[in-house]
């Protein structure tokens, strides 16, 4: 009896939405990761996809195997079931090959990337040189097609947005939105003037976000956004990139080598501000979502820097509709403190 496998015992993107839809799967139980009801295949039919992959790994006595670099590279196997042992094994009976699971590879030195030097550079440049005419370059077209890997799947529909309650009167669902452009001040994504709408994934991302204190009021307002946005998700880089929607292995050994660039420019709207340096902090990232605007994308996703959940900065405004508001009280404020 042949012993199928799924898009779970992946979890990659490609895979899930590209590739396997396209093996003629059917419906089961998987063999090894035993998801249920799930679209399983044979894991020969990924053969070419992984040979592809693979052949960015050289033989190396003193390396790792593939599947730790599968693993870490890709965040391939990240099902809980998928331990070292299951993973070679289902990769044994992908390549045919039960002895090369065993063997040990490292990454080859053929495959190098300068986004992460290059972005370092203009970072310094338009923080203390130059802001508006800038001597540095950094490969647009390049930044483009990585960022076109990182669209975001399953949207939620609903974000919340809060204010802190300034009298006894709640704000209203019209005074929710965004400010208009004559007071919008600058923001981890948007600049003086050009005002986004910040949105956390949970009233309480929401109301983290505007830094309340104990006691305070705020004003939660929930949006809802359309199904058809094109987002760009900063999160988790190396989850979101799949290696089998790439043509060859030179593009596959290129995203590799980039993957650290993509974790940069996420950590840059994450990074946390001190409010009193917040104006200069804060324009790396405003550069960065600027880019992320005028190539096509209404909004990127990024992690809070306060809170378990995940932010939206949507760059234009109307395209959230305000559906009601609701008062939370901030009962209680943490603070964590690490010695230096």
């Amino acid at each position: 009896m042949i012993r199928m496998c799924c898009a779970e015992c992946f979890n990659d993107n490609g895979l899930r939405n590209n590739i396997i839809p396209t093996l003629t799967p059917q419906k089961g139980n998987c063999s090894f990761c035993n998801s249920q009801d799930v679209d399983i295949i044979d894991p020969k039919l990924l053969l070419d996809y992984f040979e592809l992959l693979i052949n960015i790994y050289e033989i190396n006595p003193e390396g790792k195997n593939l599947v730790e670099w599968l693993k870490e590279d890709w965040c391939l196997f990240s099902h809980p079931t998928m331990d070292n042992a299951h993973a070679k094994e289902l990769l044994g009976e992908i390549l045919d090959d039960g002895d090369i699971v065993r063997k040990n590879f490292s990454p080859s030195e053929n495959y190098k990337s300068t986004g992460l030097a290059q972005w370092d550079t203009l970072r310094d440049e338009i923080l203390h040189k130059n802001r508006y005419f800038l001597d540095e370059k950094i490969d647009t077209q390049r930044l483009q097609e990585l960022l076109n890997h990182l669209k975001a799947f399953d949207i939620p529909r609903i974000w919340f947005r809060a204010r802190i309650n300034q009298t006894d009167t709640p704000y209203k669902i019209e005074d929710m939105g965004a400010p208009p452009s004559r007071y919008a001040s600058h923001g981890r994504a948007n600049p003086t003037g050009i005002p986004y709408l910040y949105l956390g994934s949970m009233p309480n991302t929401a109301v983290s976000e505007i830094r309340p204190h104990t006691g305070e009021i705020a004003t939660v307002a929930k949006f809802e956004i359309p199904e058809e946005l094109i987002i760009v998700d900063l999160r988790e880089p190396r989850k979101h990139v799949s290696p089998f929607v790439l043509s060859d292995a030179q593009e596959i050994g290129k995203m590799r080598a980039d993957i650290p660039f993509l974790e940069k420019l996420g950590e840059e709207l994450t990074r946390p501000v001190l409010p009193r340096s917040a104006a200069i902090d804060y324009i790396p990232s405003q550069y960065l979502c600027e880019f992320i605007k005028k190539i096509g994308f209404h909004g990127v996703i990024y992690r809070s820097s306060v809170s378990e959940g995940i932010n939206l900065a949507l760059f234009d405004p109307t395209l959230a509709t305000p559906i009601s508001t609701s008062q939370y009280d901030v009962s209680r404020v943490s603070v964590e403190v690490q010695a230096k």
